[in-house]
């Protein structure tokens, strides 16, 4: 228990500080482009019609007529005005989440990996036991999977400890498939990749736990846009950058741990082998004939 404790604070301090790299800063640039882009265009095309269909069904919903009312009639104006545009923001923000770490994934990860392998794994051996097709699988079904848990649980996040609870267990379970794997994928082997994951299943699963933790802090920003209309646009493409580089220090925070656990785990197999190999590579014993003694023969003495 302490080895893992203590690889976990050492990878964490480390990926600290490569978050202040200059090739983090500018690799996280990409991602918030792309995602800034994406969310402006759906929102130009889709977002009053969105809006306007929420308002709809707010309409439509016969046994709220009384709340409204009370609502507006203490000064409030139309609150459905208001509450339509937070019901669209808070169902696409899963959405745009998910999209800020498989790009990530897809986009940073492979050379945040291969930073952290030059500058401290520069001996270790690169096996490639994940091809970039078999890690966009591995993403988007472990995605699928999260997505399923989220709608599933949505019921209990009525039950305050549980909606503390299970959005970051879910978020943890998986950035822990995503990025355990992709910070694998090049050095380790199929085997090895199975075996850290069955020997540090718990540490990494908490330490996706932590990271989903972490990204509250863009939700912060982002409900702060929802409050603030006026500064919207601003506050939804800083939330995104925020979100990028949370997943950015998740990604080297996994690499540095799985890094060193696939080190260590090599260092051992090669303790193990190392008795049986000096066995077999040691020379065969020599073997010196000796001539038996030549007795004199008969009659002379």
């Amino acid at each position: 228990m302490l080895v893992p404790m203590a690889a976990l604070l050492d990878s964490f301090w480390r990926s600290v500080v490569y978050c202040l790299h200059p090739r983090v800063i500018a690799l996280s640039l990409l991602p918030l482009v792309l995602m800034g882009a994406l969310t402006w265009g759906l929102g130009y095309f889709y977002w009053e019609a969105a809006v306007g269909a929420v308002r709809a069904w707010l309409d439509a919903l016969g046994q709220m007529d009384a709340f409204w009312n009370w609502l507006q009639g203490l000064g409030l104006g139309d609150v459905r005005a208001f509450v339509a545009p937070l019901v669209v923001a808070a169902m696409v923000m899963p959405l745009i989440v998910v999209a800020s770490l498989l790009m990530v994934a897809v986009l940073m990860t492979p050379a945040l990996v291969s930073l952290v392998a030059q500058r401290r794994f520069p001996m270790l051996e690169r096996k490639r036991g994940g091809s970039f097709i078999l890690s966009v699988g591995w993403s988007l079904g472990s995605t699928v999977l999260a997505l399923i848990a989220l709608v599933v649980s949505m019921p209990l996040w009525l039950i305050p400890p549980l909606v503390l609870l299970l959005p970051p267990l879910i978020w943890g379970w998986l950035t822990y498939r995503v990025m355990a794997f992709d910070a694998l994928a090049e050095h380790a082997s199929r085997a090895e990749r199975v075996e850290i994951f069955r020997r540090y299943r718990t540490s990494l699963l908490g330490l996706g736990i932590l990271s989903g933790y972490l990204g509250a802090a863009p939700a912060i920003v982002w409900a702060s846009g929802l409050v603030f209309m006026a500064a919207f646009v601003v506050m939804i493409p800083l939330a995104i950058w925020i979100y990028t580089l949370v997943f950015a220090f998740s990604s080297l925070w996994f690499t540095h741990f799985c890094l060193a656990a696939l080190e260590r785990l090599r260092a051992e197999s090669q303790g193990a082998s190392a008795p049986v190999e000096v066995a077999l590579s040691s020379p065969p014993p020599i073997v010196v004939a000796m001539e038996p003694p030549q007795l004199p023969e008969p009659g002379k003495q």
